[in-house]
């Protein structure tokens, strides 16, 4: 127990758990708008409205970055003063400019999202939106202006999944945090997280057919984008171990034995990457298309994204220069 308790609660700790999980439902926000905005622009055929991947991204993408910021709000020394921050920006400040980041992704988050999904708008709440003055004309521009926020949205997603680790990057004092593949690697296991996250909620959630090209792309594409962040984890540790000094044993303290060394191996890489990879690999077809298969190799994919962003960020507070 006490071996437990140290591992999450040591002198150089500055920033604990509760960062972790912001980091995760960001990271899977960006993700599943990501993977959103290419299936409806390459896969999807018809209306990309009633797809249940869009459905999906359409709760989680809001979701994540909605309760993920109010998490970081409430964890805050003075959380009712958080709207300074919201309205004065520093251009110096990592923070800051990720506030300005995440007010914009929003916008352009919501703006594409009732593109979409205005039939269904109009249809459900006219009566409501008839009546402010203006709605009508800005989701028309919205409906309008579509392609162009789809690009946008993509852009913006892509720097918010890299933001989150260019935030634990800027800490210069973590040698292990302070590695310019933090934000690549971050970028990865969002794509693994949204994916995973729209696979679950779209197809058990939404009745997506597990037979459907949008289902069949994202199950194809999961695999490669594993691999990759594989690569790019055993990429950080190397450039760290052969960099020498605080850097050297920042790895050796991280991976080298004890508490987070475990929880890597055979929680990050093991339950969350390896598992998934060999399910996938010998499990028969017939396996593959059921509901039950999908619910728990997407369910061991979102614990080992939300384990490789705790570990990252407990081990590399471990290590000081």
């Amino acid at each position: 127990m006490s071996t437990f308790a140290n591992a999450f609660q040591f002198d150089s700790l500055v920033w604990d758990w509760i960062i972790a999980v912001y980091l995760f439902l960001a990271g899977m926000s960006a993700g599943a708008a990501m993977i959103a905005v290419y299936l409806k622009r390459n896969v999807i055929e018809g209306d990309a409205a009633k797809n249940g991947i869009i459905r999906a991204t359409a709760i989680l993408a809001p979701m994540g970055i909605i309760v993920g910021l109010l998490i970081l709000v409430f964890h805050l020394t003075k959380p009712l003063e958080f709207w300074k921050i919201m309205i004065y920006f520093n251009p110096t400040s990592v923070m800051s400019m990720g506030v300005v980041l995440f007010q914009v992704y929003m916008m352009v988050l919501f703006a594409w999202l009732a593109s979409v999904f205005l039939n269904d708008i109009q249809r459900i709440v006219g009566h409501w939106v008839d009546k402010i003055p203006g709605a009508n004309a800005l989701l028309t521009a919205c409906r309008r202006f579509e392609n162009g926020l789809e690009i946008t949205l993509a852009i913006l997603a892509i720097v918010l999944a890299a933001y989150t680790g260019f935030l634990l990057s800027a800490l210069k004092t973590y040698p292990l945090l302070n590695n310019p593949v933090l934000p690549i690697l971050f970028l990865f296991s969002s794509l693994s997280s949204g994916a995973a996250a729209c696979l679950l909620v779209g197809v058990i959630g939404f009745k997506e057919p597990m037979n459907s090209a949008s289902v069949r792309w994202v199950h194809r594409f999961e695999r490669p984008v594993v691999l990759f962040e594989l690569f790019v984890i055993f990429a950080f540790f190397s450039g760290l171990y052969f960099g020498g000094g605080q850097k050297e044993v920042a790895v050796l303290a991280a991976i080298g034995g004890g508490f987070w060394s475990s929880w890597f191996w055979y929680g990050v890489i093991g339950l969350g990457m390896v598992l998934p990879l060999v399910l996938n690999a010998i499990s028969p077809s017939g396996v593959k298309h059921r509901t039950s298969y999908l619910a728990v190799v997407t369910t061991l994919s979102l614990i080992g994204v939300l384990m490789l962003r705790t570990f990252i960020l407990y081990a590399g507070q471990m290590t000081t220069v």
